[in-house]
């Protein structure tokens, strides 16, 4: 409830006889409330009339790990050098500042800050591949990124370790031995000690699914998330039929450019949230494991 300062002004008037003769006199009092707390709780819209004192400077605390060791962040920062397809430099600044409270930088000035994305697609750092990614009527009929399922790409998953010496064929997928009824799998590969997703340069040698090992989790399993640790599923060259093979039966997902350093393999709670975007076969995502 808002203060308000109140003046009270009381006019009183006397009249009496003094030596048999009337006298009148007029006296004037005024009472003062207290003046208003300008606290801005009590704001009324005008910021003039708030007292805002400055906080102290600091600087964020930027974290990997959260809630003491229970939830990790998986997701790749948005930043200059994360590896693009079939590309040698990488990405440069994604993040620029657009307009700015003070005009730094030479930018305009607002009454904000205003930053923006540097035009990438949608393929880059950790993301998702919708089903529309890899057929064209997938595309028309709008299985995009929209119409992915959440309760999907949220729940129950399981980190399991590849073996260092083979990418994820039908042989590596069996010797896994992912039980029936696990349906969200995070594939722990080489990718993660190399350190390939924060290397500049894409490197042609990361381990993937063969065509014969997409097949066979397909046939064999019951997985409809499936997360890897390098900017595409598929070996280099098995790239275009492991995603036709994935993605054919339009309810798996895939999530690529994990960020696995230091995660455990075993039982997890995956939750990934993609920008939702009509008519886009991918995403950006930000992923964690609880």
């Amino acid at each position: 409830m808002p203060t308000w300062a109140v003046v009270l002004t009381l006019s009183l008037t006397l009249t009496f006889t003094v030596a048999t003769r009337p006298t009148t006199i007029t006296a004037t009092i005024s009472v003062d409330a207290p003046s208003p707390s300008h606290n801005p709780a009590t704001c009324d819209g005008h910021l003039q009339e708030c007292d805002l004192e400055p906080l102290p400077r600091a600087k964020p605390v930027r974290r990997e790990v959260y809630g003491g060791g229970k939830i990790f962040d998986i997701t790749h920062q948005v930043r200059a050098g994360i590896p693009l397809y079939k590309n040698p430099l990488g990405t440069n600044e994604s993040v620029v500042l657009d307009l700015s409270i003070n005009g730094r930088n030479n930018t305009p000035k607002g009454w904000t800050n205003n930053s923006k994305l540097k035009d990438y697609a949608v393929h880059f750092g950790t993301h998702v591949d919708a089903p529309s990614h890899s057929f064209d009527e997938y595309y028309d009929d709008g299985f995009d990124v929209d119409a992915m399922d959440l309760e999907t790409l949220n729940g129950p998953a399981l980190v399991v370790d590849v073996p260092r010496d083979m990418n994820i064929t039908a042989e590596a997928v069996q010797y896994l031995q992912i039980p029936k009824g696990v349906r969200r799998v995070i594939f722990k590969t080489l990718n993660t000690d190399r350190r390939l997703m924060w290397r500049r340069e894409f490197h042609s040698d990361f381990v993937g699914f063969t065509t014969c090992g997409a097949k066979w989790l397909v046939d064999n399993t019951d997985i409809k998330l499936i997360g890897i640790d390098y900017i595409t599923t598929g070996v280099l060259n098995d790239l275009v039929p492991v995603h036709k093979v994935l993605l054919r039966p339009r309810d798996i997902i895939l999530v690529e450019g994990l960020k696995l350093d230091g995660i455990e393999p075993g039982h997890y709670t995956v939750n990934c949230l993609p920008l939702r975007l009509p008519k886009s076969d991918g995403a950006p995502t930000r992923c964690i494991l609880v």
